[in-house]
């Protein structure tokens, strides 16, 4: 007996030890094929100063404007999704020196295909094209940036990327601290004259092309001053550790050419829908008024805010975080707090910041995503805990619903709801008199993991806007959340001139719920 127990004692220490084994080499295979490539062979490069552009047929449109408001900002807000698709090739046409772009999503659909080839032409005019790209959503687009990448004026690099090209999710067990952390910023600059920045990602369900998915979304376009502050934002995240360039990644192009690209656009091109889609830009008069110099702004003092990008890689200080520039550029609210965020996480810790706004007698009210609307349950789940909490501190909750009757032009429905599916919109106003509007979302993810940017304007005109979709469009197309007497939530619907009381989730089935309860007793709370 005793040599039977220890033989199947040496057993199971060698499958033990043959398993410990192969784990060591797997995941010694894994390190070596997620090895990151060195950066000494990276080229230099930097915006170009806006007095060196000033004679572009865009410099000029904007001196123009400038002259008669020296050392403010021109602001309009791109509310329309048509406009903001619009404004973008309208930009990418009219640059002639440079184009600096950065996002986190760029989708292989229409607008995205309709945008590559816009910056595809404009290097072919001469035009220095930088695109820096966040590389968690480019599985599908390697082949495109590939051949972009290979253009003498267009480089392309990819923040924080995964040197896996196939089967991705292998970086996360291997380097998950880098690969959790994302570059969320966006923003769009031509020749260092004209920016767009805001909530917009490129793809169909940001511009209103797409057939199911839409979002409510919104971006300002910026000329004057505040666009240098952005372009010198650019060259710090182009120049960062997390910026890779596309050829140390990429495959060599080969099956994939930039013609391929220019074919791919017509073929869109010629397609109903995108037709249909094209036509409604054409008639869009903001593309005249951008042409012409003749957009109606808000000229004001405006500030950039932005990450430092070493936080890509969770080395930035306290003073390098957004969040801290809020408190630097913003200060102390005193009468209101106008939010409208998308996925709102707030945690204890936010709870009780906003609680001690509210207890100092500042008015809070809250726009953010209801269950049926929200494209990321698991975020949903995050805010839906804190809810009594803030409704106890005396904070007004709204919740978009997934559909509206406004007219798309309405300030209220093109900004936080219309026809769109999901609210998507990142902004809120301070005591009626400064605005943000931007990237980042109130989660832990946007204060710690994702580096972010956007732009405070110093508006009491855009600030009232906002205060006064707050009382007419929201209440007329969002749920109120409230909390009865005994403690239990319940959501206020207006429908029709009458009032409809809902005391689950409106829109939503048992699973749903009970799912969101489940996501919410998780300790994930830090990663949403």
């Amino acid at each position: 007996m005793k040599t039977s127990k220890s033989s199947s004692t040496a057993i199971r220490v060698f499958y033990v030890s043959l398993l410990c084994l192969t784990l060591l080499l797997v995941s010694s295979v894994l390190m070596t094929y997620s090895q990151l490539p060195s950066l000494m062979s990276r080229h230099p490069s930097t915006s170009l100063p806006p007095e060196q552009t000033a004679t572009t047929s865009l410099g000029k449109a904007v001196a123009a404007q400038v002259s008669m408001q020296p050392g403010k900002t021109g602001i309009y807000m791109l509310d329309d999704p048509y406009d903001a698709f619009a404004a973008r090739m309208v930009l990418a046409q009219m640059a002639e020196k440079t184009l600096d772009i950065q996002y986190y999503i760029w989708r292989k659909d229409l607008t995205g295909t309709l945008l590559f080839e816009a910056l595809h032409e404009a290097a072919d005019r001469g035009v220095r094209v930088r695109l820096l790209l966040d590389d968690n959503n480019t599985s599908n687009l390697d082949d495109i940036l590939a051949a972009l990448n290979a253009h003498p004026n267009i480089e392309v690099r990819l923040f924080n990327p995964f040197v896996r090209r196939t089967h991705r999710w292998l970086t996360y067990l291997t380097d998950f601290s880098r690969a959790n952390r994302r570059m969320h910023n966006k923003s769009f600059t031509a020749d260092n004259q004209a920016t767009i920045m805001g909530g917009r990602n490129i793809g169909d369900e940001y511009f209103g092309a797409a057939q199911e998915v839409q979002f409510a979304d919104l971006d300002v376009l910026a000329l004057g001053p505040v666009v240098d502050e952005v372009s010198k934002d650019f060259d710090r995240y182009w120049a960062s550790n997390s910026s890779y360039p596309a050829q140390l990644l990429l495959p060599k192009v080969e099956a994939y050419t930039v013609e391929t690209l220019d074919a791919a656009a017509s073929s869109i091109e010629r397609d109903p829908a995108a037709d249909a889609y094209t036509n409604t830009l054409r008639r869009s008069s903001l593309i005249h008024q951008l042409q012409n110099a003749s957009l109606p702004l808000v000229w004001t003092s405006a500030q950039l805010a932005s990450d430092d990008p070493a936080k890509g890689l969770g080395k930035a200080g306290p003073k390098g975080l957004l969040s801290d520039e809020f408190v630097r550029i913003i200060g102390t609210p005193r009468n209101s707090v106008d939010l409208v965020s998308p996925y709102f996480v707030p945690t204890a810790a936010g709870v009780d910041a906003f609680a001690e706004i509210a207890n100092n007698g500042v008015r809070v009210k809250i726009l953010t995503n209801s269950l049926e609307a929200t494209d990321v349950a698991a975020v949903h789940a995050g805010y839906a805990k804190r809810r009594k909490a803030l409704l106890e501190a005396g904070i007004k909750l709204y919740e978009t619903r997934r559909t509206t009757s406004l007219p798309k032009k309405s300030w209220a429905a093109s900004h936080f709801g219309s026809s769109a599916s999901s609210l998507h919109a990142k902004t809120f106003a301070v005591d009626d008199t400064r605005v943000f509007v931007g990237s980042f979302n109130f989660d832990p993810r946007s204060v710690m993991l994702n580096t972010e940017s956007g732009l405070i304007i110093e508006s009491p005109v855009i600030a009232k806007q906002i205060d006064t979709a707050f009382k007419v469009g929201i209440p007329a197309n969002a749920y109120e959340v409230r909390l009865s007497d005994t403690g239990q939530l319940y959501w206020l619907e207006q429908v029709d001139g009458k009032t409809l009381r809902h005391d689950t989730e409106p829109g939503t089935s048992l699973m749903q719920r009970a799912v969101i309860e489940v996501i919410a007793i998780l300790p994930i709370e830090w990663l949403l």
